[in-house]
């Protein structure tokens, strides 16, 4: 007994050492002697003797927390009647204990939660004993109000707890491998049998806490309302259908309330009741309850008939309009961003129809419009609050056209109102931001500006001819105030500064209401409104060009190039009438007379700004993008037109300026290709742009002309020549020679995307080889420790082998197909080789240092391999060891990933299924051949693939898996069968190794049943073709795994899962022929139909499928 006690207080000051210690290396060596502490064996009875003796709050915290991983481990889980008595344990504790840290008390309801969680499905005398929350806590509601917060937190907390899929869920059973399915099962259950009765219990206490006029002086009092608040929002909150919606996709919720709650929404004392509370308690709860508003006004609209509807819809109006005549608490940050998310809720679930014949709609609208001005014109408050208003408006200004009800929305009042308060407020911001420090600008924040202009593009075009007179009045007044101050000579850079600002907000303005039009919604007036908002931003960009030998204003160069994507997107293009107003007033004011005018103003800025901004890589590469988008044109159109190059990129290249940059991109003339000692060589990514542009631009005309293209090539050659001379030599500068090999290899690279017709990708293949590839092998073997200059050099030559658009297509007498893949198998070999010998590397270091050069020599293998243009036979006929050695080095490099990091990393993950996608297929015998541990690598991959969240992986195991069946199953026919001709060693070896692990392949078919039975199974036709296959592979496993299901399901559904098994086989026959898989896949969509209706409307338990464990 005296260890014991001796005990007890050890670990008492580990827990003081490792809550309250400030030193490190103390924290650290108590945090190790805690930990081991959890995995001892007597655990559990030293955690219960910290909860009745402990003298410290971090002692009990501990055992809290020690319990909840033991009733949380998979392996050796403990006893059902342990659990049950833990659970009662912590119950009685928290009843007999008021006066707990409050840390304590989150801990145990915590580990309640988690019991009552994993136990949901466990019987005890067929009784649910882990389902009685509301029993569980009836004692807590009817004592004082501490015991009644306890009571009200364990219902918030399990609540919370059966609704995230967190780790918990990969917690339930020892089966971790559908931890989905089986938490939405415990999900299910708990909304159908207990969710309702918990939600009707926190309306009713909040209902009686609101009738006793709570005193909100009392801090349990507070803390009880604070609680109920909680557990209502908790179960609004509830992931009712399983779709695990992100806070992402917040504007588009519906909340899925079950037909069965419909009585409490139907009651219009329910949403009374929030609008009331609101109102009588203190603005630090309100949040709160407007989160339960938002949840309410958001339920689903088939959950009412159109009078019901219209119904709720009023007194949620009503609702609205009191809070907007009372807005005192909004002043709140909190309140006013749940505020405006309710204001969106109105329109994202309720249509402009059903709005304006709300009995109050004109006074509410203009509420709503005198609060969105007000909260514009006050720019620096909440701005991620105004995302919601603007949605709102847009939304709003979206559905005019379309609106058939007879009652006035008014909108052509208020919009224009809303969109002048959007743009006057900006251009205020400018002179208060730059007057004042520490205040953040606005147009910092790229993402939030353009989400906001794409909002502001629809509310502006609604009433456009205000909305462009503003725009012309306001560019008017700023552009004419910097046109003087530039002229002046004592204008103050702040003056200059403020208009900038101004005219950068402008310019981003009027390319989103550019931006906004529909073609079939606009008119010729508003095309020519346009003119005249374009013609403004021409001629203030000549200013501001003349200006960039002096000065430039970045943020301004940014909106430009802004304005001329949207500009491009709308005007620009073969699908643009030429007659439009628009071009009539280019014509009048500027002289551009025609698209192919136009085109050269943007080639000319194109060309300034990688002139004088050559260094500011933002711009360089919108710049380069705004090019690039340019040269496609629109490819549907040249397809139709049997050409390369649509009209307006044949009008493009027409052009002297496109001229000029094919003929002189170099660095003289173009700074960002220079090569700046002081930047890195990941600086150089946009060289691939630039590059991919000219290559587009260059093939429209290039034709068969190889002096043209040797022309275009010639800096590239220098570059090529001068890093085959440093190499030459002993000594020579290594970050110059790296520099310019990368800036080389990325510039081949857009080179090589372009250049997709056969002719002139094989003018650019014959150029790189012979000549210029023992460059790049040398430059892998020399750098291959820095992904900097080995990953362009990858990409690049993974491009090369891609037969993008069959430009891969040799002549019947060229050996350059072999020559390829020998050149390709040989870099492959070399890096596999070298990257292997770094050795450890830091975790966060490993995709960057060595796993993403892997997934490039992946994606390049399969590129090769699945080319066509090789004849893999005449490696082995001939004794070429190139394809032995690019697939012996997949294999290693392979082998040295864990199975983790294979899914953990997507890119990775998509390069080495769609690779063996392709070894499966056409390279099973060297698949066949491998060693055992190796194919039972394979093979699990295989298996955890086909449960991994990106569909492409997932399709793609499914291939895999379907080419090694059907490999099997032919190996195994053929074996059966009296031959001459015996089966060879690598798929006898296989077969055999197979035979002594059949585990892996039964386990991946109870996976693909598991998921076509019980997940949203989102690509069936792919699941069903390797079942048939591994059904047939497994007859008697599956009979068993088939009773097993059966038998699981309550006794009155068990003869229809029956006979949707038997209809599953029927007319199926013992072969894969393509007939009989057809026939078995069609049968398997009836099969999960039949199967879903049959358990619809039956609870079954978790062990439905144990034995897919």
């Amino acid at each position: 007994m005296t260890d014991l006690f001796q005990s007890l207080a050890q670990l008492e000051n580990l827990c003081k050492q490792l809550y309250e210690t400030t030193d490190t290396t103390t924290r650290l060596q108590a945090e190790k002697a805690l930990v081991e502490f959890t995995n001892s064996p007597d655990c559990l009875s030293k955690c219960q003797l910290l909860l009745e003796r402990g003298s410290s709050s971090y002692s009990q915290l501990l055992a809290a927390t020690c319990l909840t991983k033991l009733v949380s481990r998979t392996n050796n889980p403990l006893p059902l009647e342990q659990r049950i008595d833990i659970r009662n344990y912590v119950l009685n504790y928290l009843a007999t204990r008021p006066k707990l840290a409050t840390f304590v008390t989150q801990a145990l309801i915590q580990l309640y939660a988690r019991i009552t969680k994993l136990g949901w499905f466990d019987c005890q005398k067929d009784d649910y004993v882990f389902r009685n929350a509301i029993t569980d806590v009836t004692r807590f509601l009817q004592d004082s109000v501490e015991y009644c917060i306890i009571g009200v937190t364990i219902l918030s907390q399990l609540t919370n707890e059966i609704n995230q899929v967190s780790a918990t869920a990969f917690l339930i059973e020892a089966d971790t491998t559908h931890p989905l399915t089986k938490h939405r099962k415990i999900a299910s259950s708990f909304r159908d049998s207990s969710l309702f009765d918990i939600f009707t219990l926190s309306c009713n206490l909040l209902k009686q806490a609101s009738g006793k006029n709570l005193n909100l002086n009392d801090e349990s009092q507070h803390g009880l309302l604070m609680q109920l608040l909680k557990l209502t929002h908790n179960c609004l909150n509830f992931d009712f259908i399983g779709t695990s919606t992100d806070e992402s996709s917040d504007d588009l919720c519906t909340v899925q309330i079950p037909t069965s709650w419909r009585s409490a929404f139907l009651d219009s004392s329910t949403l009374q009741l929030f609008f009331d509370l609101y109102h009588s308690i203190p603005p630090s709860f309100s949040p709160l309850v407007l989160s339960c508003l938002v949840q309410i006004a958001s339920v689903r609209r088939s959950l009412f008939n159109n009078a019901e509807r219209a119904k709720f819809l009023s007194h949620l109006v009503d609702g609205v309009k009191r809070i907007l005549e009372n807005p005192q608490s909004l002043s709140d940050p909190n309140n006013y961003h749940e505020f405006c998310r309710l204001l969106a809720r109105l329109k994202s679930n309720y249509q402009l129809g059903e709005l304006v014949k709300v009995e109050n709609y004109p006074e509410v609208i203009r509420l709503i419009a005198n609060f969105t001005v007000t909260s514009l014109q006050h720019w620096e408050f909440a701005p991620n609050s105004v995302h919601y208003l603007l949605s709102l408006w847009q939304r709003l200004a979206a559905s005019v056209p379309y609106v058939k009800a007879t009652e006035p929305h008014m909108l052509e009042t208020y919009t224009p109102e809303v969109t002048k308060a959007y743009i006057t407020s900006r251009l205020e911001s400018v002179h208060i931001i730059l007057s004042r420090d520490g205040l953040e600008d606005p147009l910092e924040d790229t993402g939030l500006v353009q989400q906001q202009l794409d909002q502001l593009s629809t509310i502006g075009r609604c009433e456009y001819e205000k909305t462009c007179a503003l725009l012309v009045q306001l560019f008017d007044q700023s552009a004419q105030s910097y046109q003087e101050l530039l002229q002046s000579a004592s204008a103050s850079p702040m003056d200059i500064a403020v208009q900038e600002g101004r005219l950068t907000w402008l310019v981003y303005i009027i390319g989103a209401v550019i931006g906004g039009r529909v073609s079939f919604a606009s008119t010729d007036e508003q095309d020519a409104m346009d003119g005249e908002l374009v013609c403004r931003v021409l001629q203030l960009m000549n200013l501001t060009d003349s200006r960039l030998a002096q000065a430039g204003n970045e943020k301004l160069e940014l909106a430009m190039l802004s304005f001329f994507e949207q500009f491009r997107k709308i005007y620009i293009g073969d699908q643009v009438q030429k007659s439009s107003k628009l071009y009539r007033r280019l014509s009048e004011v500027l002289g551009l007379n025609d698209e192919t005018m136009v085109l050269s103003v943007f080639i000319g800025k194109i060309i300034t700004n990688l002139k004088y901004w050559g260094r500011c890589e933002p711009i360089t590469s919108k710049t380069l993008q705004l090019l690039n988008d340019l040269s496609i044109g629109y490819p549907f159109l040249s397809w139709l037109l049997g050409k390369t190059g649509t009209l307006s990129v044949r009008k493009l290249v027409k052009l002297s300026a496109v001229q000029f940059m094919l003929n002189n991109h170099t660095s003289e003339h173009f700074s960002f290709l220079g090569i700046n000692n002081q930047s890195n060589l990941t600086d150089m990514r946009c060289r691939t742009t630039f590059y991919t542009a000219l290559g587009r631009l260059l093939m429209v005309d290039l034709g068969e002309d190889e002096d043209q293209y040797e022309q275009f090539m010639l800096p590239l050659t220098a570059a090529f020549e001068a890093v085959a001379q440093m190499f030459s030599t002993n000594s020579f500068n290594e970050q110059e020679a790296k520099r310019t090999l990368v800036g080389l290899v990325r510039d081949l690279r857009g080179i090589a995307f372009a250049f997709n017709a056969k002719t002139s990708f094989m003018m650019l293949f014959e150029w790189i080889y012979p000549s210029y590839m023992p460059i790049l092998q040398r430059a892998i073997e020399l750098w291959y420790h820095d992904p900097a200059c080995t990953t362009p050099v990858l990409k690049l030559m993974a491009e090369l082998v891609h037969n993008r658009s069959q430009r891969l297509q040799f002549d019947v007498s060229s050996p350059n197909g072999i020559l390829l893949f020998r050149e390709t198998s040989k870099m492959i070999t070399m890096y596999g080789n070298r990257i292997l010998t770094l050795g450890e590397v830091p975790k966060d270091q490993v995709y960057a240092l060595k796993l993403k050069g892997i997934s490039i020599c992946f994606s390049m293998l399969k590129a090769a391999l699945s080319g066509s243009y090789v004849n893999f036979g005449v490696f082995r006929l001939y004794g070429d060891d190139a394809l032995d050695n690019a697939l012996q080095t997949f294999i290693k490099l392979l082998l040295s990933i864990p199975h983790s990091d294979l899914l953990d990393y997507p890119k990775l993950s998509q390069s080495y299924y769609s690779l063996l996608e392709v070894l499966t297929q056409d390279h099973m015998n060297f698949i066949a051949s491998l060693e055992p541990h190796v194919i039972m690598y394979i093979l699990s991959s295989i298996s955890e693939g086909l449960t991994a969240l990106d569909t492409m992986v997932c399709t793609g195991c499914c291939s895999c898996l379907d080419h090694i069946v059907t490999y099997l199953f032919k190996q195994l026919s053929r074996s059966t069968k009296k031959r001459t001709t015996p089966l060879n060693q690598e798929s006898d070896r296989f077969l055999h190794i197979m035979q002594q692990h059949p585990e892996m392949i039964q386990q991946m078919l109870s996976t693909v049943l598991n998921i076509i039975i019980f997940e949203d199974c989102r690509n069936q036709w792919s699941m069903s073709r390797p079942l048939l296959g591994l059904i047939l592979l497994n007859e008697k496993y599956f009979s068993d795994l088939r009773n097993s299901i059966v038998n699981s399901q309550p006794p009155e559904k068990q003869q229809a899962m029956h006979l949707c098994f038997e209809n599953l086989m029927e007319g199926i026959e013992r072969n894969l022929l393509t007939k009989n898989r057809d026939r078995f896949t069609q049968n398997l969509s009836a099969f999960r139909r039949e199967v879903n209706d049959s358990m619809k409307n039956s609870t079954y338990g978790v062990n439905s499928n144990d034995m897919m464990s």
